[in-house]
């Protein structure tokens, strides 16, 4: 296949480039400098884009985006984290609909966190949106790949959960506080956590591919944990000690309330029903066994 992916630098998108290349597909990176072999220039702010790139693909993945945890939510930065995603997926999406010769398949990206935070609910893709930051940036997300839609394109939308690798992401954050026996569960450690390791994140992208499956499909492990549970496995697998909670007001400081409860203090319990139901078959379905293969790299 002949597949064109943005965000390919990132946590996820630079290993998928290499999974799919190895693989045998032929990938071809939109990144915004000057181009080298099997990359194309674009910029989704001025709408700048090499339709002929993408007229005659089999299909776009979609992961570019500003980092949500990045920086503190300054009414500027919120925008950004907005258009960063909307006028991406938009420009995408539309020049999808416009080939002669139009991709079998789209990819978008999108998060759990169009649920909202919603205690010990358990949520599946047929779950309503929720209220909140968060969740407003993920319906916009979504709906700016509405022309890729209309025009026919099957198209998913990869509402990713917690993405753990000791590379980067949350895991690589708390991993020094864990190994000095300073990690805890933070604040009463009631928050649900939806995880899923990096391996099954770019195994369930590489699935939908070619999956007969479309609209939301959630990318979570199917067995999603507590703040509390996920502290006690990661202190374990480390053979640490993890006794001291971790107040609110400390990571409030840090990052700002809002940024804070979305990340740290509220959560979504979250089932990828989609994806197992389509027949993918998770590597690390628990914790415990993600953690100890992660660890042990």
């Amino acid at each position: 296949m002949k597949i064109i992916i943005s965000g390919a630098s990132g946590l996820i998108g630079k290993p998928l480039v290499k999974k799919l290349s190895l693989a045998g597909h032929e990938v071809v990176q939109l990144v915004r400098r000057t181009p080298n072999a099997n990359e194309s220039r674009w910029n989704p702010a001025t709408g700048q884009i090499d339709a002929s790139v993408i007229d005659g693909a089999d299909a776009v993945i979609h992961l570019s985006g500003a980092g949500i945890g990045d920086r503190r939510w300054t009414t500027k930065y919120k925008q950004e984290l907005v258009e960063s995603r909307t006028k991406s997926t938009s420009l995408l999406a539309s020049t999808i609909a416009n080939c002669a010769k139009k991709p079998s398949v789209f990819l978008s990206g999108s998060a759990i966190g169009i649920y909202g935070p919603r205690g010990d609910e358990e949520l599946t893709e047929q779950s309503s949106n929720g209220s909140s930051f968060l969740a407003d940036i993920c319906k916009q997300w979504e709906a700016a790949a509405k022309p890729a839609v209309g025009a026919g394109v099957r198209t998913v939308y990869l509402r990713t959960g917690i993405v753990l690798t000791p590379l980067g992401g949350a895991l690589r954050k708390q991993l020094p506080l864990f190994k000095l026996g300073l990690g805890g569960k933070f604040g009463d450690g009631r928050a649900w956590q939806s995880w899923i390791s990096l391996d099954d994140e770019l195994a369930a992208i590489e699935h939908l591919l070619t999956a007969k499956v479309s609209g939301a499909v959630n990318l979570t492990a199917p067995n999603p944990v507590t703040n509390a549970d996920f502290t006690t496995a990661l202190a374990r697998a480390l053979k640490r000690l993890a006794i001291l909670p971790i107040p609110k007001f400390g990571p409030k400081l840090l990052l700002g309330g809002e940024l804070a409860d979305a990340l740290l203090f509220t959560g979504q319990r979250v089932m990828p029903a989609e994806l197992l139901k389509s027949g993918f078959v998770f590597k690390h379905s628990t914790i415990e066994v993600a953690l100890r293969a992660l660890l042990n790299k």
